[in-house]
């Protein structure tokens, strides 16, 4: 990928991460992108969701983990934003 590409790619990412939740650093960025890419597969591909989650059954806890603190943070960032 161009550099170019890759920079404004991430600030897509970061303005992204910044309207979900409300934060937008290199740590958020990340749980939103694994969390976004996850979604997708697990939609697009259902079956091989199941297989990874079966092979890798810490990964998965710590998805689940990742998802509830993005929910979390996303309907906090909402009632701030209703206040």
């Amino acid at each position: 990928m161009e550099k170019v590409f890759v920079e404004q790619f991430e600030t897509l990412l970061e303005k992204y991460s910044e309207l979900l939740v409300g934060e937008s650093d290199e740590a958020v960025k990340e749980k939103v992108k694994a969390w976004a890419l996850y979604s997708h597969i697990a939609k697009s591909m259902p079956a091989l969701i199941n297989h990874w989650s079966a092979l890798y059954p810490e990964a998965r806890e710590e998805m689940k983990q990742m998802i509830q603190e993005i929910k979390q943070l996303n309907e906090q960032h909402r009632k701030s934003i209703k206040k």
